[in-house]
């Protein structure tokens, strides 16, 4: 029984170390023969890009992203540009209702708007309240604009820093990867980031 479980290790550790390959061994390659070709860069390399997608970007909104084909980004400037771009035209209508009733008031006149509703004669909104709304109104709509004028502003210095972007030369040679050990002195985990750049 002793000799037979012997036997059976044996076979099964022989086993092992024949399915082993041979690390040492030289093994011939043929050797690789390049054709002489020009490499040329496959990143977008025109010094005036930037500048190009800027000035289409202050053209048209949106013009500029088209031009470093970043579409996907088209919409985003049009709901940045166009939602304060209306709520500037809403709070102009509204200030302009709100201040012809207010000068209708100081001419002592009461046909304006909110002047009639209640049964005792007394207005719907005092001279006061008229003043303060346009103060509110105004307040708001200055906002708007200069929130468009922002917005605008910021359209175009992002189509310019993502032209200056697609310049930046992105290669496989080069990688910046998070790595993470255990560290075997203290058994804690230790975080990093690995920078390797391979040479031809």
């Amino acid at each position: 029984m002793r000799l037979s479980f012997y036997i059976l290790i044996t076979i099964l550790l022989a086993s092992r170390a024949w399915a082993q390959s041979d690390t040492l061994s030289v093994k011939e390659h043929p050797p690789v023969v390049v054709a002489d070709k020009v490499v040329t860069p496959t990143w977008n390399t025109d010094p005036l890009s930037p500048a190009r997608a800027a000035f289409y970007s202050a053209i048209i909104p949106g013009l500029g992203q088209a031009y470093n084909k970043s579409y996907w980004k088209i919409p985003i400037v049009y709901l940045a540009i166009g939602i304060p771009t209306y709520l500037y035209i809403e709070n102009d209508k509204e200030l302009n209702r709100y201040r012809d009733a207010y000068k209708s008031r100081l001419d002592g006149r009461t046909d304006d708007e909110f002047y009639p509703g209640r049964q005792d004669g007394v207005p719907r909104l005092s001279t006061d309240a008229l003043r303060r709304a346009q103060n509110l109104y105004r307040r708001n709509k200055e906002m708007a604009m200069l929130f468009a004028i922002g917005f605008y502003a910021l359209n175009i210095i992002e189509a310019n820093v993502d032209a200056h972007l697609k310049q930046f030369n992105v290669d496989e040679n080069l990688s910046l990867e998070p790595f993470m050990y255990q560290n075997y002195f203290n058994n804690s985990p230790c975080i990093g980031l690995s920078l390797t750049y391979k040479l031809r």
